[in-house]
């Protein structure tokens, strides 16, 4: 299933590029809309895991941990990663397109822009 994410009026929308596009709007098939994202992954792959609203994706990943924990994988449950907030649109979709490029992005976040302020105008003032 081929996902894709963009950013419109501030909230981020996930589009199943797998369905076809609408005649009317010409966009895919909406699978969520939500204000911030939150990625799952192996912090030493930098394989992804899940991904989606921040509440789901942190539930399952104390779900996962718990259930390694238990099965006494203390090393894969610790290397569950969230990184979740603002993150820049390319980057996300890159992590949902590139095998293990959750670690790289990982490794940059500290640089990384806010996600949701790349590609505004800036401000205008009026002519006098």
């Amino acid at each position: 299933m081929a996902m894709q994410y963009q950013l419109k009026e501030g909230h981020y929308h996930l589009y199943d590029l797998s369905t076809p596009a609408s005649t009317i709007t010409g966009e895919h098939r909406l699978r969520l809309k939500t204000d911030n994202v939150a990625i799952a992954f192996d912090a030493s792959t930098g394989v992804l895991h899940e991904h989606g609203s921040p509440l789901r994706i942190h539930s399952w990943a104390s779900t996962a941990r718990r259930r390694l924990w238990a099965a006494g994988s203390l090393d894969s449950a610790n290397d569950i990663v969230v990184v979740s907030g603002p993150l820049p649109v390319d980057e996300i979709n890159k992590c949902l397109q590139i095998n293990g490029y959750c670690r790289r992005m990982f490794n940059r976040l500290a640089t990384l822009p806010h996600g949701k302020l790349i590609g505004r105008a800036p401000a205008r003032g009026k002519p006098q």
